[in-house]
């Protein structure tokens, strides 16, 4: 459980209260995305379109800061629905480990709604420690939402763009 200045800071700063997929207590969670990285997922989403883009981000899952963007192919071929291609998954995964970090996260585009987990984003998020972000490009602009879902349960974090 956080310490109470701990739990505080968070609060202020808008984190997600979370319980922890071992059951061991609560935690705040945040996402911390250097600006570049965004930029290098927005990029690759605006590329992908029409149809969703996807792709995998690596750092330390411990303090929440990605280091790395893996764009990957859309093995599903859709605008409706993304699937990381195995090969890109599997591939990122060895490039993060000899770096000395591990995939924390999964990024994908919405084409047409909100930056919001649909119900299949939920049945399919493959697990509960990564951060699960949204770009939808609804809008004039990219909008870049970051999500935890656990056991079904979908919680806003907070997404810190670090210049």
């Amino acid at each position: 459980m956080a310490e109470p200045d701990e739990t505080s800071e968070a609060e202020a700063s808008g984190g997600a209260r979370l319980s922890s997929p071992e059951g061991s207590g609560t935690f705040w969670s945040r996402l911390v995305l250097p600006r570049a990285l965004r930029e290098e997922l927005v990029a690759h989403c605006l590329r992908a379109w029409p149809l969703e883009g996807c792709g995998l981000l690596a750092g330390e899952a411990a303090s929440g800061v990605a280091w790395r963007c893996y764009p990957t192919r859309n093995a599903a071929g859709s605008a409706r629905l993304y699937t990381v291609d195995p090969l890109d998954h599997l591939r990122a995964d060895r490039d993060a480990q000899a770096q000395g970090f591990e995939v924390i996260g999964v990024f994908h585009s919405h084409t047409h709604t909100d930056a919001y987990p649909s119900p299949t984003d939920v049945a399919q998020a493959p697990d509960p420690a990564w951060h699960y972000v949204l770009v939808s490009l609804r809008g004039e602009l990219p909008s870049v939402r970051s999500y935890r879902i656990l056991d079904g349960a979908v919680s806003e974090e907070l997404l810190v763009e670090q210049a």
